[in-house]
Parts: C-alpha cells; sequence; structure tokens
C-alpha cells in the first residue's frame, strides 16, 4: 500500500498505517497542512471542494471539509464533481482555492487530495514543498469556537460549467444537433455518469446510451481509459451502430473516442483532432507533454504555428502554454487544456469541440481518424523497489547511450533519428514509464523493450 506526496497531490491507498497509506489522520493532516498555507496567502476565507464517484469519496470530503471548517474556512462543496468543474468553481465564486477529491484513473483502492491555487489551477512544486514542509512540523492553528468556518452544498457549478462549453465560440450547438449523433459512453461507475449525458442532451444528441452509469465507484474496469479496459464500449458501440463511443475517466478530465467500427480513435489523437479543429478557427502555437505523440506537432505547422514540449504534469503544460501563449495544449493520455476557458484539462470542452470538428467536417470518425498521420505509441511500465536508486540507472542509460540526443528536462528523452523514447519517474505510481514513439508498431515495441530490459540490468 502506498502514500505518494508530489506535484499530483497527495495521493494514496486507502486504510492500512499512518504515513504508509491515506488514512483519515492522513487525510487531516494534508488538509490542515493546506488550509493553513493558504491563510498564510489569502484573506478571501471561501474555498471549494469537490470529489469523484470512488467508494471513499464521501468518508474523504467530510474529513476535508470539516478539518478546512476547523481552520474558519467557508466550505462550498461541490458535492460529486469533475475535476475541471472544480477547477471552474474557484475561478467562477472568486475562491481562495479548491480541494479536487479523486485519485484520477487509479483503481478503486486510492484516493488523493489535489490542491488548487486562486486561479483554479494546481499549485506549483515549490507551494506544494511548503505544504509538505507545514504538514511534517504539523504547525497548524485551529479556530477558536465562534471563528468555525460555514458550509454550503452546491449543486449549480456543473450546469454552469455545462453552460460555458455550449457558449464557448468554436462549439457549434446547432451543427452538433443537425449531425444527430448516436453516442455510447463509458462512465466507469463515476462521475462522468452524470457529466456527459449532461452535457450530450444539452448538445442536441438525443440518443445517448450510458455504460457503467451507477456511481458507485466500484469500477467496472480498470478506470484508466487504455483499449485493453474498453471492450465492453467497443462491441456496444458496434451491436447499436453507434456514431462513437466516449470514454472518460473518474474525474473527467480524460477523453478518449472509439470509432464507429469498434477501433480506437486513439487517445493519444484526442488532442490532435481537436487541436486541428481550433487551429483551423483560430491561429497559433500548441503545446503538449513530451511522452506526448508528434502528431500534435505535425498538425501545428500545417497550420502556421509553433509546437513546445513540455515536462509531464498538467502544471508543467499550464506553464509552458503561458509561456508561449498556447491556444490549445494538454497531454497524449486525452488531456484537453483550452485556456480561454480555463488552464485544467477537461473532457467536458474536449467532447464539445471534437463533436463541432466531427459534425463540420461531415465525416464518420473513422475517416476523419485517417486524416492524420499514423503514430504508435508503445507505452509500459516497471514497478519499482523502495530501494531502487532510479537517478543512477539513468546515468548508466545515458551513458549507454550518449551519441543519441538526450533531453533531461523530465526523466531521460533519447531520440533514435525519427523515434524516441521517454523514461520516467510517475508523479502518481512508484514506477518508472516507459513511452516510445514510431510510425511502426513493433519498432515503437520494441524500442520500449530494449530500455525495459536496459533498465532491468542496470538495477
Amino acid at each position: 500500500m502506498t502514500l505518494i506526496k508530489s506535484i499530483s497531490g497527495i495521493r494514496g491507498t486507502i486504510g492500512g498505517k499512518t504515513t504508509e497509506n491515506l488514512t483519515p489522520l492522513d487525510i487531516v493532516k494534508f488538509a490542515a497542512a493546506y488550509g493553513t498555507w493558504l491563510a498564510s496567502s489569502s484573506e478571501n476565507k471561501k474555498v471549494i471542494i469537490g470529489r469523484d464517484g470512488r467508494m471513499s469519496g464521501a468518508m474523504v470530503s467530510q474529513l476535508v471539509a470539516n478539518t478546512l471548517l476547523a481552520l474558519g474556512w467557508d466550505v462550498i462543496d461541490l458535492g460529486l464533481s469533475t475535476t475541471p468543474t472544480v477547477e471552474m468553481a474557484v475561478q467562477m465564486q472568486g475562491a481562495a482555492g479548491g480541494i479536487i477529491l479523486t485519485a484520477s484513473h487509479n483503481p478503486k483502492e486510492w484516493n488523493a487530495l489535489k490542491l488548487l491555487n486562486h486561479r483554479g489551477e494546481f499549485i506549483s512544486a515549490e507551494e506544494g514543498q511548503l505544504i509538505l514542509s507545514i504538514a511534517e512540523k504539523e504547525a497548524f492553528d485551529f479556530s477558536a469556537v465562534d471563528k468555525l468556518g460555514s458550509y454550503q452544498l452546491d449543486t449549480t457549478s456543473l450546469d454552469q460549467h455545462i453552460e460555458k462549453v455550449l457558449h464557448y465560440p468554436l462549439v457549434d450547438v446547432a451543427a452538433i444537433k443537425k449531425a444527430q449523433f448516436k453516442i455510447v459512453v463509458d462512465a466507469v461507475n463515476s462521475s462522468g455518469a452524470i457529466a456527459v449525458p449532461a452535457l450530450l442532451k444539452a448538445l442536441g444528441v438525443k440518443e445517448v446510451t450510458v455504460l457503467n452509469a451507477e456511481v458507485n465507484g466500484k469500477f467496472a474496469h480498470n478506470p484508466e481509459p487504455l483499449p485493453e479496459h474498453l471492450t465492453a464500449l467497443s462491441n456496444e458501440v458496434v451491436k447499436l451502430n453507434a456514431d462513437l463511443g466516449i470514454a472518460v475517466d473518474p474525474d473527467v478530465d480524460r477523453l478518449c473516442f472509439v470509432c464507429e467500427d469498434g477501433s480506437m480513435f486513439g487517445e493519444e489523437y484526442t488532442l490532435v483532432a481537436v487541436a486541428d479543429y481550433v487551429l483551423s478557427k483560430k491561429k497559433g502555437n500548441t503545446v503538449s507533454n513530451m511522452s506526448s505523440t508528434r502528431a500534435l506537432k505535425d498538425v501545428t505547422l500545417k497550420h502556421g504555428g509553433l509546437y513546445f514540449p513540455s515536462a509531464v504534469g498538467e502544471v508543467n503544460v499550464v506553464n509552458k502554454m503561458k509561456a508561449v501563449d498556447a491556444v490549445i495544449g494538454g497531454e497524449g493520455n486525452g488531456g484537453i487544456i483550452v485556456p480561454d476557458l480555463h488552464y485544467g484539462r477537461d473532457a467536458l470542452i474536449g467532447i464539445g469541440l471534437f463533436l463541432t470538428h466531427l459534425a463540420q467536417q461531415e465525416k464518420t470518425i473513422k475517416q476523419l481518424r485517417n486524416t492524420y498521420p499514423d503514430y504508435f505509441i508503445s507505452k509500459n511500465k516497471i514497478a519499482l523497489q523502495k530501494e531502487t536508486d532510479v537517478l543512477q540507472i539513468f546515468d548508466k542509460i545515458k551513458a549507454k547511450y550518449k551519441n543519441q540526443p538526450i533531453n533531461t528536462e523530465d526523466g531521460l528523452k533519447i531520440e533514435f533519428d525519427t523515434d524516441w523514447v521517454h523514461l520516467r519517474t510517475s508523479n502518481t505510481e512508484p514506477i518508472i514509464r516507459i513511452y516510445a514513439e514510431s510510425n511502426f508498431e513493433t519498432t515503437a515495441d520494441n524500442i520500449a523493450k530494449r530500455l525495459m530490459q536496459d533498465i532491468g540490468e542496470m538495477a
């Protein structure tokens, strides 16, 4: 069992011993540390919280809410919600910050506190270190009884989020409605079962079938929206003769599609397709993390823009987007960031833009996919033992491949002519991720296998 403190927040498994897992005591300690840090930088006493549909969500939410109340914060609780909705609610309600209670794509035993600043964006690594220091020292100062905070349940923020998607200038509701799409949604027993059908209805999509629609956190399959986990969705799209399938992760910040023949559009190509549409209407630059497909660079150059890679992690992508004034960006895991809506991965705006693109192209989703270059990314991971010295392993690999171009901004990225491999430790799991890309699937797999063998030998 695991407790991980990183740029992605405080994430761990429920149950077990304190300091080794995400136990109630750990939840209270880190919520108190966040509330204490937030108070040092803001006189505003309003803070937003919201959770996904996982089994521990209600318990974790109550612990966090009551801890913040004890620090004098006025808590606005969105209840079952999505990560992008909480991010937008911080902005819309002028809050000092927010906490999203979700372990994203991790299995049901996991949960996490993902921490936001007053802009509704993830806090920086430096701010995260300050919070961890406060937690370590338990430097909390709880409020006297007559200065406790107030609690309010808010059920309107998702509707406001959907309204902003509907009124986003590049979302063409009329075109989507006219297309009369028939769509199957895999909501993986979480918040997507509420948010995605509500959005599709608002967009004028009348034929919507929802799989795994009961919000009970007992995920019907591994919640990461990867092809091997979406076979039921793929089969249902074919069975119902639907136009496409939509899959999201438990907190609805990742998005991928299934074509009408049951094949995968490819989570890497979610951002590529949305960027292609946005750039056709609005010229500018793009950003994705360096583990994402180079197809985004191809599309960006086609439209006369510049492409910039960033380190992995949403906050890193956002920082690079701001630095280069990107008009669209995100991550190859299906995360779409539309900066003039908000700086956060958002499956709902992604759906609105993708369906607009599909409707205006008057193509099937398979035909649309065939307009983009075929690159293949082999995604792999190796579990780490606690005592593993990753830096030493990476130093040995750098020495072995010293004649190849190497980028060390985020782990190791090694280029082989037009192919590449990226090795990095995960922010959310005790693993090394190994991503390799090539024009040919077998080549990508072979590059990844070669590096995995190197890691095994050097460990």
